[in-house]
C-alpha cells in the first residue's frame, strides 16, 4: 500500500481527500459476486469496503489509530455522495449507505478532486508604504546621516551664517527619533511569533496557510502574560468566561467522585452531567479553534508523525497562542477535564459500547475543529488533532518560555536603540546606515534516520581522538599505556583495528627492543671418573 504524508501547504484537505481516494481506489480488492440470480464483475459488498477503509485509515499516518469503523462508514458515505463509488445499478448522489452487503463498484470517471489555483495578489508594486515592524528592510534602520546633496560651505563667512540655518544643519545631523509606541510592540509579538511558526512549519510563506489580517496581536500579548498559577488564561472580561454551571459541571466530571458530596447518587447522573457539558459546547457560534484558523490547524497535523512528535508540539504551542482567550481559556479547561476522565479508573462507563477515552475524542471533535464550509474530511482530521492534543496538552497549551524571552529581549533591544522617525523626504532615501539587530538561530529539523547517523559519527570521532590520545601522550607509562589499549581494544575492536590494523600492529610488536634474558647459571656438569 503506497502511501505518504501530505505536508503542510494551501488547500491541504483537498490533497488528503484526493489522497484517500487515490489508496481506495487503488487498493480495494475487487471480485465477481451474485445478487438477484445476477452476476456482477469487478465490485465489492459495502462490509468489506468498510474493513478495508478502516485499516488503510488506521495504518495512515495523516489519520491515526483513533479512527473508528463508524467514522469509516461515514467516509463511505461521502464517497458515494461525491461519486467515488456507486451501486451496481450505477445510482450515487445520496448518502444511502449502510455496513451491509450491498455490491458497489468504481465508475470510470475520475473521482479527484481539483486543486483550486491560489489568486494572484491584488495591488500595484508602485504603491509607497508606510515603513512599519513588519517590513525588515526599512524598520531597523537609520536614515542616512549624511547629507546627500549637501554644498560646501569652507568659503562661507561664518558671521554671516544666522542661527537659523545652524539650528536645520543640526537638524540634518541629527536624526530624529522615537519610542516605541503600544502598537509597535504589539507587532513585535506577532511578527516574531509567526516569524518562528512559519520556521516550525518548514512553509515558504504563511500566506498560503493562514490570512493574517484575521490576527490580533493583542491576542497574543494576554494568552502570554495573563495567566494563573496553573498556566490557564485569566479574561478580563468575565462575561465571556463559561457559566457558573458548566464549570460547576465540568469540575464534578473532573474530580468523579470526590467533587461534592452532595451530589445526587442515581444510576447515570454522570452521563447526564457529560451530555449537559458537550451541549453546552456544541452550542457556541463556531468552534474553540475558529473557523480563520481551521486551515492552520489543518496543516499542522502534516508534522504529526511519530518522528517529529516534538516539532509538532511547538507547532500546536504557536498555533493555540493566535486564538482569542476566550477561546484558549474554553480550550485548556475542556482538555484538563478529558484528560482526567480518561485516566480516572473510578469513572463510570459513559458509554455502554465505546470506550472513555474514545468516547471524548469523538464527542468533543467537532466543536474543537471544524470548518465553515463543510468538508469531507472534518470528522476524520478532528478526531486526528483532538487525540494528539489529548496526549500532551499539558504542554501545547502551556506559554513557551523561550519565545516569551526572544520577544522581550527584543523589544528592550529597540527601546535602547529608538525608533527613527519616518518624516520628510529623507524617508525615500536608497542608503540608510544599518543597525545591528539580535539574531536569533534555530535548529534545522533532520530525520530520525539522520540524527542516528550524527549520533554514531560524533561518538565514533570522540572514540577515534581518545585513541590517538592514549598512543601519543608521552605523560603515559608503557604499562599503563598497554593496559589501556587493551581496554580500549576489548570495548571498540572496530575502531582500535581501523587505526591499528593487525599487520601494523605486528610489526610495531617487532620493531620493539627485545629485552635480552639475563644470562643463566651454567651448571658445571660433574665428571665421571673409573673411581666414582
Amino acid at each position: 500500500m503506497n502511501t505518504h504524508i501530505v505536508t503542510p501547504g494551501p488547500y491541504r484537505a483537498t490533497k488528503l481527500w484526493n489522497e484517500v481516494t487515490r489508496l481506495f481506489r487503488a487498493g480495494m480488492p475487487l471480485r465477481k459476486h451474485r445478487q438477484n440470480f445476477r452476476h456482477h464483475a469487478s465490485c465489492f459488498t459495502a462490509s468489506a469496503a468498510v474493513d478495508w477503509l478502516h485499516q488503510l485509515l488506521q495504518s495512515n499516518s495523516n489519520f491515526g489509530p483513533d479512527v473508528t469503523r463508524q467514522q469509516s462508514v461515514q467516509l463511505l458515505k461521502k464517497f458515494l455522495k461525491n461519486h467515488v463509488i456507486e451501486d451496481v445499478k450505477g445510482r450515487w448522489g445520496t448518502e444511502d449507505l449502510e455496513d451491509n452487503q450491498v455490491l458497489y463498484r468504481f465508475p470510470s470517471a475520475s473521482p479527484l478532486k481539483p486543486i483550486p489555483c491560489p489568486a494572484p495578489a491584488q495591488g500595484s508594486r508602485t504603491i509607497r508604504k508606510r515603513p512599519s515592524l513588519r517590513d525588515r528592510e526599512g524598520f531597523f534602520k537609520f536614515r542616512n546621516l549624511k547629507k546627500q546633496d549637501k554644498e560646501p560651505t569652507e568659503n562661507v563667512d561664518p558671521a554671516v551664517q544666522t542661527p537659523r540655518d545652524e539650528a536645520s544643519e543640526r537638524t540634518e545631523e541629527e536624526p530624529q527619533r522615537r519610542e516605541l509606541t503600544a502598537e509597535d510592540e504589539e507587532e513585535i509579538w506577532r511578527d516574531v511569533t509567526l516569524t518562528h511558526l512559519q520556521r516550525i512549519l518548514d512553509v515558504a510563506s504563511l500566506h498560503e496557510v493562514l490570512d493574517q489580517r484575521c490576527i490580533n496581536p493583542q491576542n497574543i500579548v494576554h494568552n502570554m502574560t495573563k495567566v494563573n498559577k496553573h498556566g490557564v488564561v485569566t479574561l478580563d472580561d468575565k462575561s465571556s468566561d463559561l457559566p457558573h454551571w458548566v464549570l460547576s459541571a465540568m469540575k464534578s466530571l473532573a474530580n468523579w467522585p470526590k467533587y461534592d458530596s452532595d451530589q445526587p447518587t442515581y444510576p447515570g447522573f454522570e452521563r447526564d452531567v457529560f451530555k449537559t457539558v458537550s451541549d453546552y459546547f456544541y452550542s457556541l457560534p463556531q468552534p474553540l479553534l475558529t473557523y480563520e484558523l481551521y486551515e492552520l490547524f489543518i496543516n499542522v497535523l502534516g508534522v504529526l508523525r511519530p518522528q517529529c512528535e516534538r516539532v509538532a508540539v511547538e507547532a500546536l504551542q504557536l498555533c493555540t497562542l493566535l486564538l482569542p482567550p476566550a477561546s484558549r481559556r474554553k480550550l485548556q479547561l475542556l482538555m484538563r477535564m478529558m484528560s482526567r476522565i480518561s485516566q480516572n479508573v473510578d469513572m463510570p462507563l459513559l458509554h455502554p459500547a465505546i470506550g472513555t477515552r474514545t468516547l471524548m475524542v469523538h464527542t468533543f471533535s467537532g466543536c474543537v475543529l471544524s470548518s465553515a464550509e463543510e468538508c469531507d474530511l472534518d470528522e476524520l482530521l478532528a478526531t486526528r488533532l483532538l487525540s494528539f492534543l489529548m496526549d500532551h496538552q499539558q504542554s501545547i497549551l502551556s506559554v513557551p518560555d523561550y519565545l516569551l524571552t526572544a520577544i522581550r529581549d527584543h523589544i528592550q533591544y529597540l527601546r535602547s536603540v529608538q525608533v527613527p522617525v519616518d518624516s520628510g523626504p529623507s524617508a525615500g532615501r536608497s542608503d540608510p546606515v544599518c543597525v545591528p539587530m539580535p539574531v536569533y538561530a534555530f535548529c534545522k529539523q533532520i530525520s530520525g534516520a539522520e540524527f542516528e547517523q550524527q549520533k554514531a559519527a560524533s561518538s565514533q570521532k570522540a572514540m577515534e581522538e581518545l585513541l590517538e590520545i592514549l598512543l601519543t601522550d608521552q605523560n603515559i607509562s608503557e604499562k599503563d599505556r598497554r593496559k589501556k589499549l587493551k581496554q580500549f581494544q576489548k570495548q571498540y575492536p572496530d575502531i582500535y583495528r581501523r587505526r591499528l590494523p593487525p599487520a601494523a600492529a605486528q610489526s610495531k610488536a617487532d620493531n620493539k627492543p627485545k629485552i635480552k634474558p639475563p644470562l643463566l647459571n651454567i651448571r658445571r656438569n660433574k665428571t665421571f671418573s673409573i673411581r666414582s
